[in-house]
């Protein structure tokens, strides 16, 4: 990928105002706020349940909120005519049909989009897997598909990237290499957002933390600043400091 300005990249942000989220009678984001700017990673962080994927298909257009919003360059996300030109996303990689191959969903993806055929190429050749490109994606290691989701979000050389535990199944070194990306997209002047469970990734990672619990905005900050506040000589520690009252128990309402 080019650098930014070469690209065409302006200065994108996520919005969240005030979202709220409910499903009968759980209430799984409660009146969130927060932004991601551009040209930093920002790491989206949370206990199981505390409502970052929930958040993220709202962003996204695939859930409705029940209050505020969130947008995308000032805009919601449906209302962009070609939206993986705009905002690459990977929340799930277990969603492509499993009797397709690699390049023939990218294809199908660029097609919708009207991105040129010369992305596909690209994109696989970017996330190490040009060699089992024609390989049905029933074949591949959960790794494997991360991968192919992590090119799906770029196929569109978008400004916003938005990242949903993108390590799963990764090796040790799969795991540096998905860190060195996200940095490397972010150095190009990007808006980045990714959540992990893996705070000792989050920590060489992100720039920034957006941390939530039960639904609610915990703190909006730095790695360092968390880190000298809360006392700790980790992120981690700092993390599990933060987020101890904060914990989901699920039973009696599961937030999502």
């Amino acid at each position: 990928m080019c650098p930014a300005p070469r690209c065409g990249i302006v200065a994108v942000v996520i919005e969240v105002n005030e979202l709220t989220k409910r499903y009968r009678n759980a209430v799984a984001v409660d009146e969130l706020s927060f932004t991601v700017e551009p040209g930093m990673v920002t790491g989206f962080l949370g206990p199981n349940g505390a409502g970052k994927t929930t958040t993220m298909r709202v962003v996204l257009g695939l859930a409705a909120p029940t209050a505020g919003t969130a947008l995308v360059k000032g805009r919601a996300y449906s209302s962009f005519n070609h939206p993986l030109r705009e905002v690459g996303a990977l929340l799930d990689a277990n969603t492509v049909h499993p009797g397709r191959s690699a390049v023939e969903h990218l294809r199908w993806l660029a097609r919708t989009n009207g991105i040129g055929t010369g992305r596909v190429t690209a994109a696989l050749d970017q996330v190490g897997l040009t060699d089992v490109a024609r390989r049905r994606v029933g074949r591949y290691s959960l790794g494997m598909r991360q991968r192919l989701g992590i090119a799906a979000a770029l196929l569109g050389d978008p400004g916003v990237l938005i990242f949903d535990e993108p390590v799963n199944g990764l090796d040790p070194q799969g795991v540096r290499w998905v860190r060195e990306l996200m940095r490397s997209l972010a150095a190009e002047g990007r808006t980045v957002l990714i959540s992990s469970h893996l705070m000792s990734e989050m920590e060489l990672t992100a720039d920034r933390l957006v941390i939530i619990g039960r639904g609610r905005l915990l703190t909006d900050t730095t790695v360092g600043e968390l880190i000298s506040s809360e006392g700790f000589t980790t992120l981690e520690d700092a993390y599990l400091s933060l987020t101890e009252e904060s914990t989901v128990h699920r039973a009696g309402g599961d937030r999502r």
